[in-house]
């Protein structure tokens, strides 16, 4: 098979992966605190056929970047719905360790503990679970995050960020993983109780950029037909008749 062909072949495959993304991303458009993902492409050497022919480059899909800009804020009313203003992630208690979110949409579980919407324990910042009373009394948020429960402090929300947003992996639910140590937010973020961030991505952003893969995917198909079946065909009916 011709350079060209394995080249325009992962084209194809990198495009597939990029409308996996831009789907991902339309998909949680209506996602609270959900951060989008800007979507590049690398070159890749095969080393095993580089120091002989230096055309075999094939184009994967880059890691992608994600868009960390602050989503619009959105008055809920609700005293359990909380939102990030400024830089920073809410630490999270899962099965599989300490996850960050920007989803503030909080809920109560029946002994009182503060939960995601799916039930991962929310962390105070000194890493214990926030307990509201058990009175059931009304719950307010302030600034710094600190979470009161009736008359009583609860607790108060730990609120971290990372130098190197690189560093970040997306899970299911908008959840974000790291292998790095988090560091506590700056003191510029403030903590906005009965508010939630909406998810950062544009709706039109993302069918544009849909119909730009889209429309590239189509071309490199047509290259890879083009490659095999034309050119690779008349070769062969040439070197038949020699």
């Amino acid at each position: 098979m011709a350079g060209g062909a394995y080249v325009a072949l992962s084209g194809l495959r990198t495009r597939m992966d990029q409308l996996d993304r831009i789907a991902g991303d339309i998909a949680n458009v209506n996602t609270t605190g959900y951060k989008g993902e800007m979507v590049t492409t690398t070159k890749v050497d095969r080393p095993d056929f580089g120091s002989v022919l230096q055309t075999a480059v094939d184009v994967a899909a880059a890691p992608g970047n994600l868009d960390m800009r602050n989503g619009n804020m959105t008055t809920t009313g609700r005293e359990l719905d909380v939102a990030l203003d400024g830089r920073g992630f809410f630490a999270i208690d899962t099965p599989g360790g300490t996850r960050y979110t920007r989803n503030g949409e909080f809920s109560r579980r029946a002994d009182g503990t503060l939960t995601t919407s799916d039930g991962m324990t929310v962390q105070g910042d000194d890493g214990k679970p926030i307990v509201l009373a058990s009175s059931g009394g009304p719950v307010s948020v302030e600034a710094d995050g600190t979470v009161r429960s009736g008359d009583e402090v609860a607790g108060k929300l730990k609120v971290v960020d990372f130098d190197d947003y690189s560093t970040l992996v997306r899970e299911d639910s908008g959840r974000l993983r790291s292998g790095v140590a988090a560091k506590p937010a700056s003191p510029d973020t403030q903590v906005r109780g009965g508010t939630i961030e909406q998810s950062n991505v544009s709706i039109v952003e993302r069918m544009a950029q849909l119909t730009e893969v889209g429309r590239s995917f189509e071309a490199l198909q047509r290259g890879v037909s083009t490659l095999m079946n034309d050119i690779d065909g008349q070769a062969i009916a040439q070197l038949g008749r020699r």
